[in-house]
């Protein structure tokens, strides 16, 4: 659940022109772009287009490359073959794909989170260790755990929660009570705020199951979960979640969530497991809350808590649907004969949690969640996860 993506990865737009003092336009490689964007003291204002500072201000540019070099040391190495080009710092790694124009100015840039170097996946853990707030992972393969931290501390993971509604609409499809192709109807009461599309469909559109099930996966859409929870029912959801009853749907935690509605919030902790469902029923008459409202970190006791365990046990089950197909998360296709992925964010929150068949055709899953009063660090925490990935990767080659 987030009003904004799942997940931070930069992928950025650039469109870069030349000022006194840098390598000439029409002389400049996308190796020697890439070291002077690394390297210079500060990213200028005239490098960029007036079209690409019109969506990017160079403030923001600034911040981004900070983030990067904060986490990952000085530039020591640029490799590979236009677009693509594997960036080499003092402490870890960056894939990035760099285009050119006939200008030799950047009309293309994007960076993918930064990986630590780390030996083994015992190393790739201590990254975990030192963040602030709490955190958990949970490495294994079909062979049994790998790597382990705090495998059985339950915390908040916001949209991850999904796949306990996949695995509960999949084993209602396997005993043949609903279908893929069968029909919902999108209802007023099933429009939630974003991450997702639906939220903007009209009351009344006509969607199959395989849609709702695709958007939640790929694009956590929100709409589209709530659409589920209310179609299957959500005592039998709770099913395939000891920690969470009542199951909250996307809609209740943002209103429970909202500044307006205190009072309620207030009932909610206050009361027990029916006491609470008496609140979710009374929050129907509620309008969805202002998206504006949602700032910081808020109420991360109203949420959806697993441990890295129980995260690991639904993937396993419903990792093999297509729905998977769409959107790989963190892992790079390249190395992997399948992925199944799903991610959740909300201020104060992250998970990652990834399914694997390599190429050598083991199972593998990696489940990561860090949870804190302040806003996270998701740049940091997807590039020490990728260190997971990488490491599981390099496992799985020899």
């Amino acid at each position: 659940m987030s009003t904004r993506r799942g997940m931070t990865i930069c992928a950025l737009l650039i469109v870069i022109a030349v000022s006194s003092g840098l390598v000439a336009a029409q002389s400049v490689t996308p190796e020697q772009m890439l070291k002077q964007i690394f390297t210079a003291e500060a990213v200028s204002g005239d490098w960029f287009s007036p079209a690409f500072l019109a969506q990017v201000p160079v403030a923001q540019l600034n911040d981004i490359i900070r983030q990067y070099r904060a986490a990952l040391g000085a530039l020591e190495d640029v490799q590979g073959n236009a677009p693509v080009f594997k960036l080499t710092f003092s402490k870890g790694y960056v894939t990035s794909q760099i285009v050119l124009d006939s200008a030799g100015r950047v009309a293309g840039f994007f960076l993918g989170p930064p990986e630590p170097r780390v030996s083994g996946l015992d190393n790739a853990l201590d990254g975990f260790r030192e963040l602030p707030g709490k955190a958990s992972v949970l490495v294994v393969s079909q062979a049994g755990v790998l790597a382990a931290l705090n495998p059985e501390l339950p915390l908040a993971v916001g949209s991850a929660f999904k796949l306990a509604v996949l695995a509960a609409l999949k084993d209602q499809i396997a005993a043949g009570a609903l279908a893929w192709d069968d029909v919902a109807t999108l209802e007023a009461g099933h429009i939630s705020l974003p991450s997702g599309i639906l939220q903007a469909w009209p009351v009344g559109s006509p969607l199959t199951l395989h849609t709702l099930a695709s958007l939640m996966i790929s694009v956590s859409d929100n709409t589209a979960t709530d659409a589920l929870i209310a179609l299957l029912g959500r005592e039998l959801v709770e099913k395939y979640t000891a920690l969470n009853r009542p199951l909250l749907t996307t809609r209740e935690a943002f209103a429970l969530k909202s500044p307006a509605n205190d009072d309620y919030l207030k009932a909610y902790r206050q009361g027990d497991a029916g006491q609470r469902r008496g609140v979710l029923k009374r929050l129907q008459s509620l309008p969805l809350p202002d998206v504006g409202s949602f700032t910081g970190p808020q109420a991360l006791d109203v949420e959806w808590f697993f441990t890295p365990s129980e995260l690991v046990n639904l993937m396993a089950a419903v990792q093999d649907l297509p729905v998977f197909s769409i959107n790989p998360g963190v892992a790079s296709p390249d190395n992997w004969q399948h992925i199944a992925f799903k991610g959740g964010s909300e201020p104060g929150v992250i998970n990652l949690t990834t399914w694997l068949v390599g190429r050598s055709g083991t199972n593998y899953c990696a489940v990561a969640t860090w949870n804190n009063d302040e806003v996270l660090d998701e740049v940091q925490f997807v590039g020490l996860y990728s260190g997971i990935l990488r490491q599981l990767a390099e496992m799985d080659a020899k």
